[in-house]
């Protein structure tokens, strides 16, 4: 497996790279886990940053498999794409509606995206801020799937009632993906499963 590399911060629309392989994102309340998602799911460490300071990412920020030149012959089988983390509390307001037009600028205007997955903490739930980027998502018809992280910070029993709550919730909304996904960066659990759906989203399926 080749290694996974940084390419860019986008801090807006005119830096994105022009549209190549297929990009999946992820997106997720800050301090959900979602830079040691990615960082797992690679088996890269410190690959995406982690920081004790809520919203640090303030860009997207764009991975893409090494080795590969970027020409039309040669484009990476896919890029990920780390969103801004949102429901800081500490931001400017100006700062916070800079980043929320940033991101529903890339989830209506990519052509290439192919799929959000949104990461809830198996410890809270779906949240009020949440179910405003899900909405977001819903209004710019981009396909989105939920993620529940740190699922080894509860108790094993319920976890199936969690998933089953959290399916209800997103039953109706129609950008939703139904099915979710339960993980756990640390100990390493639901990470070939994400994997596997990566691919399939990537493929377009």
């Amino acid at each position: 497996m080749r290694p996974w590399v940084f390419i860019r911060g986008v801090p807006a629309m005119k830096f994105l790279p022009p549209e190549g392989p297929p990009e999946i994102a992820f997106a997720g309340r800050s301090n959900v886990g979602k830079s040691s998602l990615i960082n797992a799911l690679v088996g890269k460490k410190g690959l995406a940053r982690t920081s004790n300071t809520p919203g640090r990412t303030q860009e997207l920020n764009y991975f893409v498999p090494d080795g590969y030149s970027g020409g039309e012959d040669d484009l990476p089988p896919m890029a990920l794409i780390d969103m801004p983390g949102y429901g800081y509390a500490s931001a400017p307001k100006d700062k916070v509606d800079a980043w929320t037009k940033l991101v529903f600028d890339y989830l209506k205007g990519r052509v290439t995206l192919k799929r959000v997955y949104v990461l809830i903490d198996a410890r809270h739930g779906i949240k009020a801020n949440d179910e405003e980027v899900l909405s977001l998502l819903d209004k710019a018809a981009v396909s989105y799937q939920i993620v529940l992280t740190k699922t080894d910070k509860i108790k094993e029993a319920g976890l199936p009632r969690l998933i089953a709550n959290t399916l209800e919730r997103i039953r109706k909304r129609p950008a939703a993906y139904p099915a979710v996904l339960a993980t756990s960066s640390e100990k390493g659990g639901g990470l070939d499963e994400l994997r596997a759906a990566i691919a399939q989203a990537a493929n377009g399926l």
